[in-house]
């Protein structure tokens, strides 16, 4: 079992339930997009948030992007670590049908590709000094902003990275400075460049 310092925010009780077979960390279920009405689980996000920090691990689907972005706003003075399961078509055990996007939720993952999806996402490892962060204006120099062919080079770096096709330009920088370092970094935009 996986000790985890941060509270860990998911969607429902069955991703609460595959997570607490993971980790002892404390886990907090939004029950969807309830959270969006639900002031009181907002106000113990906003507390768990800056007490210890917290970890957002939403399904790859719209619905979860748009949670996603709710618990950002909700936590946006505390200190979160935004972690991305790929995207995985199939259907939950439980479910009979598909879900509407045809992608499994954080329940469905399997065991290992959560636990390596935290360790991308840094939970394990200490923050990056700020010299040796990625900036915006690597993103832009990279190519992979204010570019015409910007959006197909992050495209490619999530592809590459296995990354939800969802995530934002700026989620992509946050993820990539808890994946990697600068070098590290540099060494993947040339891997994808040269990816046809």
């Amino acid at each position: 079992m996986l000790h985890i310092k941060q509270a860990i925010v998911v969607e429902g009780k069955y991703d609460k339930i595959k997570l607490s077979s993971i980790t002892d960390a404390v886990i907090i279920v939004t029950n969807g997009f309830s959270l969006f009405k639900d002031k009181e689980k907002q106000a113990l996000i906003r507390f768990y948030a800056q007490k210890t920090g917290i970890i957002i691990l939403t399904d790859s689907d719209s619905a979860g992007f748009k949670i996603r972005n709710l618990i950002k706003n909700i936590a946006k003075d505390g200190n979160i670590i935004n972690v991305y399961v790929p995207e995985i078509f199939g259907k939950e055990k439980r479910k009979a049908e598909f879900s509407k996007e045809g992608k499994l939720g954080v329940e469905g993952i399997d065991k290992d590709i959560i636990i390596n999806a935290l360790e991308k996402a840094g939970v394990f490892c200490d923050t990056v000094s700020e010299k040796e962060k990625i900036t915006n204006l690597d993103f832009y120099e990279d190519g992979l902003s204010g570019g015409p062919d910007s959006s197909k080079l992050r495209k490619k770096l999530l592809e590459y990275l296995d990354l939800p096709q969802l995530v934002t330009s700026k989620a992509l920088l946050e993820i990539v400075n808890t994946m990697f370092s600068r070098d590290e970094y540099k060494e993947i935009i040339k891997k994808i460049r040269s990816i046809e």
